[in-house]
């Protein structure tokens, strides 16, 4: 069963330095997604590693936190059908080397690390983290 869904998707600092986001957001499109609200910003340490304090216990945690604040990041949140689904299987695996053809890890990650982009892994966490960067009068709903 299909429903139309919300997720977030983050264009991460190696992609944003290497002039890929009106590319990768071209993907988005080109998938059906559409997009709700969408900003840049550079992230705090503090922001950083309140987003993915969930991995605080975690040996990469610290490496993760360098990596998000070092440079500008796009973050916009994505509407459609089966939106969460559909933005993950457009990013392709963790592991760009792992990642299908023409996803956007495969053309424009560069390791496990630097992997261009992040999204929402599920319904819940899609919810907290559009919630983290967007207020419910900053996602745009199209009307035309």
């Amino acid at each position: 069963m299909s429903a139309t869904e919300r997720t977030l998707s983050i264009i991460k600092p190696d992609a944003v330095g290497c002039n890929e986001v009106g590319a990768i957001l071209s993907k988005f499109e080109e998938a059906g997604l559409t997009i709700l609200a969408l900003k840049m910003q550079r992230l705090s340490k503090e922001q950083a590693e309140e987003f993915y304090d969930i991995h605080k216990e975690k040996p990469f945690f610290a490496e993760i936190v360098e990596f998000m604040t070092s440079g500008p990041v796009v973050i916009q949140v994505l509407e459609g059908e089966n939106a969460i689904a559909k933005n993950r299987e457009v990013m392709g695996a963790t592991n760009p080397d792992e990642a299908a053809a023409g996803t956007i890890r495969e053309e424009f990650g560069k390791s496990i690390g630097e992997n261009a982009v992040h999204g929402s892994d599920g319904p819940e966490t899609a919810e907290k983290e559009v919630a983290f960067f967007f207020k419910e009068s900053e996602l745009l709903e199209r009307t035309r």
